[in-house]
């Protein structure tokens, strides 16, 4: 079964159909960029590029970089225009994408919806905690395999800061940090984490995911087990298709 999945960060959109079945993608990804700003009929744009890229004519799942409620409808947005607060996004996507039928979820959640079921944390019981670096950190909590959404830790606040912007990938860029400083970071956000939740499991995902050999024997003093998430930077967009699938 293949259902369309994309993937709305706050530096690029990206999707493609993915085989449910297997959990992965069917066809390589097509990535446009996001706009700035990143305003709704910007990147409505956007996701319409990317499906048409693929002729796609059937049901569409999305990630939102912020809490979705009420099925499709945006509470926050720190890495886009924020005149996305309380903006309908089913509705907007749908009318972009012709009348296509649209789930939208947050994009952490996604991403761990589809690690727990297809990747690292597949059989996994007790608290697990996927964290995904990219231009912010989002997060997805999981407490016996049951989801609870819309948890956004990346706002936890470390040092007088919005974590994200101390430990985020974009973060590390802005900042030209080593990843051995950046590691440090990442180290003191999840045990600030740890402190809260006492996870069994932390999955690292976001594009950081591909280069875990460049930084985790570098995070020390964690009790919970560190592993990258293993569908890497797609978990996404598989994550995106199992809600549409879920949805309609």
């Amino acid at each position: 079964m293949q259902i369309f999945g994309v993937d709305i960060g706050g530096s690029g959109i990206k999707g493609a159909p993915v085989d449910l079945d297997r959990g992965n993608l069917a066809d390589e990804r097509h990535k446009v960029l996001t706009p700035h700003p990143a305003t709704p009929e910007g990147v409505a744009d956007g996701v319409r590029q990317v499906v048409d890229h693929f002729g796609w004519t059937g049901p569409v799942g999305l990630t939102f970089p912020g809490v979705v409620t009420g099925g499709a409808t945006i509470r926050t947005a720190a890495n886009v225009d924020k005149k996305w607060i309380d903006t309908d996004a089913g509705a907007l996507f749908s009318d972009h994408l012709g009348g296509l039928p649209v789930t939208v979820v947050n994009d952490a959640d996604a991403a761990g919806v589809a690690e727990m079921h297809f990747g690292a944390g597949r059989g996994r019981k007790g608290t697990v905690v996927l964290l995904t670096f990219g231009t912010g950190i989002g997060s997805a909590l999981f407490v016996d395999g049951v989801l609870v959404p819309n948890t956004e830790l990346g706002h936890l606040e470390l040092h007088g800061h919005d974590a994200e912007k101390r430990a985020s990938s974009k973060a590390k860029e802005d900042e030209e940090l080593t990843w051995e400083h950046w590691a440090h970071r990442v180290q003191k956000y999840l045990a600030h984490v740890e402190m809260l939740f006492s996870p069994e499991l932390f999955i690292i995902g976001g594009g950081v995911s591909r280069k875990s050999q460049k930084f985790l024997h570098y995070i020390e003093d964690i009790k919970a087990e560190i592993v990258p998430a293993q569908l890497q930077n797609n978990a996404g967009i598989v994550g995106a298709a199992m809600h549409a699938v879920q949805g309609n």
